[in-house]
Protein backbone atom coordinates (compact mmCIF):
# COMPACT_ATOMS: atom_id res chain seq x y z
CA UNK A 1 0.00 0.00 0.00
CA UNK A 2 1.64 3.26 -1.13
CA UNK A 3 1.91 6.38 1.02
CA UNK A 4 -0.88 8.53 -0.52
CA UNK A 5 -3.42 5.69 -0.43
CA UNK A 6 -2.42 4.89 3.13
CA UNK A 7 -2.87 8.50 4.22
CA UNK A 8 -6.19 8.76 2.36
CA UNK A 9 -7.66 5.73 4.15
CA UNK A 10 -6.41 6.87 7.55
CA UNK A 11 -7.86 10.34 7.00
CA UNK A 12 -11.21 8.89 5.92
CA UNK A 13 -11.39 6.70 9.05
CA UNK A 14 -10.53 9.60 11.36
CA UNK A 15 -13.00 11.92 9.63
CA UNK A 16 -15.82 9.39 10.03
CA UNK A 17 -15.02 8.96 13.72
CA UNK A 18 -14.89 12.71 14.30
CA UNK A 19 -18.19 13.26 12.48
CA UNK A 20 -20.17 11.41 15.13
CA UNK A 21 -21.38 8.72 12.72
CA UNK A 22 -20.61 6.02 15.32
CA UNK A 23 -24.07 6.52 16.80
CA UNK A 24 -25.77 5.34 13.60
CA UNK A 25 -23.13 3.20 11.88
CA UNK A 26 -21.92 -0.10 13.29
CA UNK A 27 -18.83 0.15 11.08
CA UNK A 28 -17.84 3.60 12.33
CA UNK A 29 -18.57 2.47 15.90
CA UNK A 30 -16.01 -0.29 15.37
CA UNK A 31 -13.51 2.19 13.90
CA UNK A 32 -14.07 4.36 16.97
CA UNK A 33 -13.40 1.41 19.32
CA UNK A 34 -10.24 0.65 17.36
CA UNK A 35 -8.98 4.23 17.61
CA UNK A 36 -10.25 5.53 20.92
CA UNK A 37 -10.50 2.38 23.04
CA UNK A 38 -7.55 0.39 21.69
CA UNK A 39 -5.40 3.39 20.63
CA UNK A 40 -4.60 1.96 17.20
CA UNK A 41 -3.40 4.00 14.23
CA UNK A 42 -5.12 3.14 10.92
CA UNK A 43 -1.81 3.82 9.14
CA UNK A 44 0.02 1.27 11.33
CA UNK A 45 2.16 -1.15 9.35
CA UNK A 46 3.08 -3.75 11.97
CA UNK A 47 2.18 -7.29 10.90
CA UNK A 48 -0.41 -9.20 12.97
CA UNK A 49 0.93 -10.61 16.22
CA UNK A 50 0.94 -14.39 16.62
CA UNK A 51 0.81 -16.88 19.45
CA UNK A 52 3.72 -19.20 20.07
CA UNK A 53 3.25 -22.85 19.10
CA UNK A 54 2.75 -23.72 22.77
CA UNK A 55 0.13 -20.99 23.21
CA UNK A 56 -1.66 -22.09 20.03
CA UNK A 57 -1.71 -25.69 21.26
CA UNK A 58 -3.24 -24.53 24.54
CA UNK A 59 -5.84 -22.44 22.69
CA UNK A 60 -6.82 -25.48 20.62
CA UNK A 61 -7.12 -27.63 23.72
CA UNK A 62 -9.43 -25.10 25.37
CA UNK A 63 -11.97 -25.47 22.56
CA UNK A 64 -11.36 -29.12 21.69
CA UNK A 65 -15.11 -30.00 21.45
CA UNK A 66 -15.71 -27.13 19.02
CA UNK A 67 -12.67 -28.10 16.95
CA UNK A 68 -13.90 -31.69 16.68
CA UNK A 69 -17.44 -30.66 15.77
CA UNK A 70 -16.24 -28.21 13.10
CA UNK A 71 -14.14 -30.51 10.94
CA UNK A 72 -16.79 -31.77 8.54
CA UNK A 73 -18.49 -28.41 8.06
CA UNK A 74 -15.15 -26.67 7.46
CA UNK A 75 -14.22 -29.27 4.86
CA UNK A 76 -17.52 -28.79 2.99
CA UNK A 77 -17.33 -25.00 3.18
CA UNK A 78 -13.78 -25.01 1.85
CA UNK A 79 -14.81 -27.30 -1.01
CA UNK A 80 -17.42 -24.69 -1.96
CA UNK A 81 -15.22 -21.57 -1.76
CA UNK A 82 -11.59 -22.68 -1.87
CA UNK A 83 -11.22 -22.72 -5.64
CA UNK A 84 -12.22 -19.06 -5.80
CA UNK A 85 -9.21 -17.94 -3.78
CA UNK A 86 -10.76 -18.05 -0.30
CA UNK A 87 -9.53 -19.62 2.91
CA UNK A 88 -11.69 -20.84 5.80
CA UNK A 89 -10.73 -20.07 9.38
CA UNK A 90 -12.12 -21.22 12.72
CA UNK A 91 -11.31 -18.75 15.50
CA UNK A 92 -11.82 -19.08 19.24
CA UNK A 93 -13.78 -16.64 21.39
CA UNK A 94 -10.70 -14.38 21.63
CA UNK A 95 -10.39 -13.96 17.87
CA UNK A 96 -7.46 -16.35 17.37
CA UNK A 97 -7.73 -18.73 14.38
CA UNK A 98 -7.08 -22.26 15.64
CA UNK A 99 -7.83 -24.18 12.44
CA UNK A 100 -7.96 -23.34 8.76
CA UNK A 101 -8.50 -24.65 5.25
CA UNK A 102 -6.75 -23.21 2.22
CA UNK A 103 -5.28 -24.05 -1.16
CA UNK A 104 -1.53 -24.80 -0.76
CA UNK A 105 -0.74 -22.51 -3.70
CA UNK A 106 -2.27 -19.60 -1.73
CA UNK A 107 -0.69 -20.44 1.63
CA UNK A 108 2.25 -18.03 1.32
CA UNK A 109 -0.10 -15.15 0.49
CA UNK A 110 -2.50 -15.83 3.35
CA UNK A 111 0.31 -16.40 5.82
CA UNK A 112 1.88 -13.06 4.88
CA UNK A 113 -1.47 -11.35 5.54
CA UNK A 114 -1.79 -13.05 8.93
CA UNK A 115 -4.74 -15.19 7.84
CA UNK A 116 -3.21 -18.12 9.62
CA UNK A 117 -3.60 -20.14 12.80
CA UNK A 118 -2.29 -18.40 15.89
CA UNK A 119 -2.65 -14.83 14.58
CA UNK A 120 -4.31 -12.32 16.90
CA UNK A 121 -7.35 -10.94 15.06
CA UNK A 122 -9.21 -9.32 17.95
CA UNK A 123 -10.23 -5.69 17.50
CA UNK A 124 -7.78 -4.87 20.29
CA UNK A 125 -4.90 -5.97 18.05
CA UNK A 126 -6.16 -5.57 14.47
CA UNK A 127 -8.91 -3.00 14.70
CA UNK A 128 -12.05 -3.48 12.61
CA UNK A 129 -11.89 -6.84 10.81
CA UNK A 130 -14.17 -9.79 10.16
CA UNK A 131 -13.14 -12.07 13.01
CA UNK A 132 -12.44 -9.43 15.64
CA UNK A 133 -15.56 -7.36 15.00
CA UNK A 134 -17.68 -10.54 14.96
CA UNK A 135 -16.27 -11.39 18.41
CA UNK A 136 -17.42 -8.00 19.70
CA UNK A 137 -20.80 -7.78 17.97
CA UNK A 138 -21.63 -11.51 17.87
CA UNK A 139 -23.57 -11.32 14.62
CA UNK A 140 -22.86 -12.41 11.03
CA UNK A 141 -21.00 -9.65 9.18
CA UNK A 142 -18.69 -8.88 6.27
CA UNK A 143 -15.80 -6.43 6.53
CA UNK A 144 -14.94 -5.70 2.92
CA UNK A 145 -11.66 -4.11 1.82
CA UNK A 146 -11.55 -0.46 2.96
CA UNK A 147 -14.05 -1.16 5.75
CA UNK A 148 -11.04 -2.56 7.63
CA UNK A 149 -9.46 -0.20 10.16
CA UNK A 150 -5.83 -0.75 9.19
CA UNK A 151 -4.85 0.43 5.73
CA UNK A 152 -2.66 -2.67 5.34
CA UNK A 153 -5.79 -4.87 5.60
CA UNK A 154 -7.83 -3.05 2.95
CA UNK A 155 -7.13 -5.65 0.27
CA UNK A 156 -8.94 -8.26 2.35
CA UNK A 157 -12.59 -9.22 2.27
CA UNK A 158 -13.72 -11.20 5.31
CA UNK A 159 -17.10 -12.76 6.12
CA UNK A 160 -17.50 -13.94 9.72
CA UNK A 161 -20.29 -15.80 11.54
CA UNK A 162 -20.53 -16.39 15.31
CA UNK A 163 -20.76 -19.95 16.64
CA UNK A 164 -22.61 -20.79 19.87
CA UNK A 165 -21.99 -23.82 22.06
CA UNK A 166 -24.44 -26.36 23.52
CA UNK A 167 -25.44 -23.89 26.26
CA UNK A 168 -26.04 -21.13 23.69
CA UNK A 169 -22.93 -19.23 24.82
CA UNK A 170 -20.63 -17.55 22.29
CA UNK A 171 -17.84 -20.00 21.46
CA UNK A 172 -16.01 -18.83 18.35
CA UNK A 173 -16.12 -17.50 14.79
CA UNK A 174 -16.22 -19.15 11.38
CA UNK A 175 -14.57 -16.90 8.80
CA UNK A 176 -14.13 -16.94 5.03
CA UNK A 177 -11.44 -14.53 3.84
CA UNK A 178 -10.23 -13.53 0.39
CA UNK A 179 -7.44 -11.34 -1.00
CA UNK A 180 -8.94 -11.40 -4.49
CA UNK A 181 -9.66 -7.97 -5.97
CA UNK A 182 -12.41 -9.37 -8.22
CA UNK A 183 -14.69 -10.58 -5.42
CA UNK A 184 -18.18 -9.33 -6.37
CA UNK A 185 -21.08 -8.41 -4.09
CA UNK A 186 -23.12 -11.32 -5.45
CA UNK A 187 -20.33 -13.77 -4.66
CA UNK A 188 -19.91 -12.23 -1.20
CA UNK A 189 -23.61 -12.83 -0.55
CA UNK A 190 -23.24 -16.48 -1.53
CA UNK A 191 -20.24 -16.82 0.79
CA UNK A 192 -22.24 -15.27 3.64
CA UNK A 193 -25.07 -17.78 3.13
CA UNK A 194 -22.66 -20.72 2.94
CA UNK A 195 -20.78 -19.58 6.05
CA UNK A 196 -24.01 -19.17 8.05
CA UNK A 197 -25.17 -22.63 7.02
CA UNK A 198 -21.81 -24.15 7.98
CA UNK A 199 -21.87 -22.43 11.36
CA UNK A 200 -25.33 -23.81 12.10
CA UNK A 201 -24.14 -27.32 11.15
CA UNK A 202 -21.23 -26.94 13.56
CA UNK A 203 -23.59 -25.84 16.34
CA UNK A 204 -25.89 -28.79 15.68
CA UNK A 205 -23.01 -31.28 15.75
CA UNK A 206 -21.61 -29.69 18.91
CA UNK A 207 -25.04 -29.92 20.54
CA UNK A 208 -25.61 -33.55 19.56
CA UNK A 209 -22.20 -34.51 20.95
CA UNK A 210 -22.88 -32.72 24.24
CA UNK A 211 -26.24 -34.48 24.63
CA UNK A 212 -25.32 -37.81 23.08
CA UNK A 213 -27.55 -39.80 25.45
CA UNK A 214 -30.65 -37.61 25.04
CA UNK A 215 -33.32 -37.48 22.35
CA UNK A 216 -32.91 -34.50 20.04
CA UNK A 217 -36.10 -32.74 18.98
CA UNK A 218 -36.49 -30.00 16.36
CA UNK A 219 -38.27 -26.80 17.34
CA UNK A 220 -40.14 -24.57 14.89
CA UNK A 221 -38.07 -21.91 13.16
CA UNK A 222 -38.42 -18.37 14.55
CA UNK A 223 -38.41 -15.27 12.33
CA UNK A 224 -37.08 -17.20 9.36
CA UNK A 225 -34.12 -18.57 11.30
CA UNK A 226 -32.95 -22.18 11.26
CA UNK A 227 -34.91 -24.69 13.31
CA UNK A 228 -33.56 -25.13 16.81
CA UNK A 229 -32.70 -28.30 18.68
CA UNK A 230 -33.69 -29.34 22.18
CA UNK A 231 -32.38 -32.32 24.16
CA UNK A 232 -34.93 -34.38 26.09
CA UNK A 233 -33.88 -36.98 28.69
CA UNK A 234 -35.48 -40.28 29.60
CA UNK A 235 -37.80 -38.56 32.09
CA UNK A 236 -39.33 -36.24 29.48
CA UNK A 237 -37.32 -33.27 30.71
CA UNK A 238 -35.74 -30.75 28.36
CA UNK A 239 -32.12 -30.55 29.51
CA UNK A 240 -30.59 -28.54 26.67
CA UNK A 241 -31.49 -26.15 23.86
CA UNK A 242 -29.53 -24.50 21.05
CA UNK A 243 -29.48 -20.72 20.75
CA UNK A 244 -32.04 -20.69 17.94
CA UNK A 245 -34.31 -22.96 19.99
CA UNK A 246 -34.00 -20.64 22.98
CA UNK A 247 -34.90 -17.67 20.82
CA UNK A 248 -38.06 -19.37 19.57
CA UNK A 249 -38.98 -20.65 23.05
CA UNK A 250 -38.17 -17.48 24.96
CA UNK A 251 -35.30 -18.98 27.00
CA UNK A 252 -32.33 -16.84 28.06
CA UNK A 253 -29.13 -17.84 26.18
CA UNK A 254 -25.68 -18.36 27.58
CA UNK A 255 -26.45 -20.23 30.77
CA UNK A 256 -27.18 -23.84 31.76
CA UNK A 257 -30.79 -24.75 31.19
CA UNK A 258 -32.82 -25.75 34.23
CA UNK A 259 -34.65 -29.02 33.39
CA UNK A 260 -38.26 -28.42 32.44
CA UNK A 261 -41.00 -30.87 31.36
CA UNK A 262 -40.89 -31.19 27.59
CA UNK A 263 -44.67 -30.96 27.23
CA UNK A 264 -44.71 -27.71 29.22
CA UNK A 265 -41.95 -26.11 27.18
CA UNK A 266 -42.71 -27.38 23.70
CA UNK A 267 -46.49 -27.55 23.98
CA UNK A 268 -48.85 -28.37 21.17
CA UNK A 269 -50.09 -31.72 19.92
CA UNK A 270 -47.37 -32.00 17.28
CA UNK A 271 -44.59 -31.71 19.84
CA UNK A 272 -46.30 -34.16 22.16
CA UNK A 273 -46.85 -36.64 19.33
CA UNK A 274 -43.20 -36.37 18.30
CA UNK A 275 -42.00 -36.96 21.85
CA UNK A 276 -44.49 -39.72 22.45
CA UNK A 277 -43.56 -41.55 19.27
CA UNK A 278 -39.89 -41.45 20.13
CA UNK A 279 -40.42 -42.55 23.73
CA UNK A 280 -42.75 -45.40 22.81
CA UNK A 281 -40.13 -46.84 20.47
CA UNK A 282 -37.41 -46.49 23.13
CA UNK A 283 -39.57 -48.25 25.73
CA UNK A 284 -40.48 -51.05 23.36
CA UNK A 285 -36.82 -51.67 22.51
CA UNK A 286 -35.83 -51.67 26.17
CA UNK A 287 -38.54 -54.17 27.07
CA UNK A 288 -37.63 -56.44 24.18
CA UNK A 289 -33.95 -56.43 25.15
CA UNK A 290 -34.89 -57.20 28.75
CA UNK A 291 -37.28 -59.97 27.66
CA UNK A 292 -40.13 -58.13 29.32
CA UNK A 293 -38.34 -57.72 32.67
CA UNK A 294 -39.40 -54.26 33.89
CA UNK A 295 -36.63 -53.99 36.49
CA UNK A 296 -33.94 -54.81 33.93
CA UNK A 297 -35.47 -52.44 31.37
CA UNK A 298 -35.65 -49.61 33.91
CA UNK A 299 -32.00 -50.15 34.85
CA UNK A 300 -30.95 -50.11 31.20
CA UNK A 301 -32.85 -46.87 30.62
CA UNK A 302 -31.47 -45.27 33.77
CA UNK A 303 -34.90 -44.63 35.33
CA UNK A 304 -36.69 -46.01 38.38
CA UNK A 305 -39.20 -48.87 38.14
CA UNK A 306 -41.94 -46.45 39.18
CA UNK A 307 -41.05 -44.08 36.35
CA UNK A 308 -40.97 -46.91 33.84
CA UNK A 309 -44.34 -48.28 35.04
CA UNK A 310 -45.82 -44.80 34.65
CA UNK A 311 -44.48 -44.50 31.12
CA UNK A 312 -45.70 -47.99 30.16
CA UNK A 313 -49.16 -47.12 31.41
CA UNK A 314 -49.10 -43.78 29.56
CA UNK A 315 -48.23 -45.43 26.25
CA UNK A 316 -50.49 -48.45 26.91
CA UNK A 317 -47.65 -50.91 26.56
CA UNK A 318 -48.19 -54.40 27.96
CA UNK A 319 -45.38 -56.09 29.88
Amino acid sequence: MNGPMCRHHAARVEAAIASGQAARSALVASWRRSSRLHHLDPAGRTSPMRLTEVELHQARERIAPLLAAAQGAMDRLYQAVGASGCCVLLADGEGVPVDRRGTPADDATFQSWGLWTGALWSEEHEGTNGIGTCVVEQRPLTIDRDQHFFTRNTLLSCTAVPIYDHEAAFAGVLDVSSCRADRTDAFSNLIALAACEAARRIEADLFRRAFAHARIVLTPAADGQCSGLVAVDADDLVIGATRSARVSLGIAPGRPLQPVPAADLLGGDTARDHLAGGQRAVLQRALLRASGNVSAAAKALGVSRATLHRKLKRFELNH
